[in-house]
């Protein structure tokens, strides 16, 4: 059998590039729901760790060295066979929730540090001239917080979409489920398995390439002004 004939056989016949799509689409769509959610919970997590209550910082300290010391298919079938075992949550929702946790915990440490770098003198000239607490956060932090984040917060995409690549162990046909039931079927494992790594590099390429559009963007912005 040719090379060519083998490519056939597992991306084309029976329809499997079909099939491939929707075990694609389901990675995309965990990837980006729990970066989302796990973004804006990292935020409020952030917010409680540097909170001035000590309780709460031990409460969002915990939380964070526990999610962040778990491994990530434990913590999914943890929420999957115990926690929502008897909910009527759907496999993919539950995997959601599971990565956003996850995310979550390393995106507040992430923040906490990169406010720890960030100028605070620049802040309190801020609030000499003027500026509420709120005005210096948003013009003077916010912005260095965002630069100095920047390069871990892409790595920790990459992550999180190599991450999903255990939900098949919850029932969910994901890209790597797919890649693998291809190549059980087509008896072909390193091509199959190769095409398969390659698909998820090319989503992190995807994501180097959007940071670095907009750093471009922002690049052109400031020569503008």
């Amino acid at each position: 059998m040719s090379f060519t004939e083998i490519l056939y056989k597992i991306l084309i016949q029976g329809g499997s590039y079909m099939t491939i799509l929707k075990g694609l689409w389901a990675t995309v769509q965990i990837s980006v729901f729990s970066l989302i959610a796990g973004t804006l919970l990292g935020a409020v997590i952030c917010a409680i760790r540097m909170s001035k209550v000590k309780i709460l910082r031990f409460i969002a300290t915990v939380y964070i060295v526990i999610l962040r010391g778990s491994p990530v298919l434990m913590l999914l079938m943890l929420m999957y066979y115990g926690v929502f075992a008897r909910s009527s949550l759907d496999a993919v929702t539950i995997a959601v929730i599971t990565f956003s946790l996850n995310v979550a915990a390393h995106i507040a440490e992430l923040l906490r540090a990169s406010i720890g770098a960030t100028e605070h003198g620049q802040v309190e000239a801020a609030r000499t001239l003027g500026f509420s607490a709120w005005q210096s956060f948003y013009l003077v932090t916010l912005p260095q917080v965002i630069k100095i984040a920047k390069p871990v917060y892409q790595s920790t995409i990459v992550n999180l979409i190599q991450w999903t690549s255990v939900v098949g162990y919850v029932s969910i046909t994901d890209l790597t489920r797919v890649i693998n039931n291809i190549a059980s079927r087509t008896m072909q494992p390193m091509i199959t398995i190769s095409i398969g790594m390659l698909i998820y590099l090319a989503m992190a390429y995807i994501v180097h390439g959007i940071f670095a559009l907009t750093d471009v963007s922002h690049k052109r912005k400031e020569r503008s002004e």
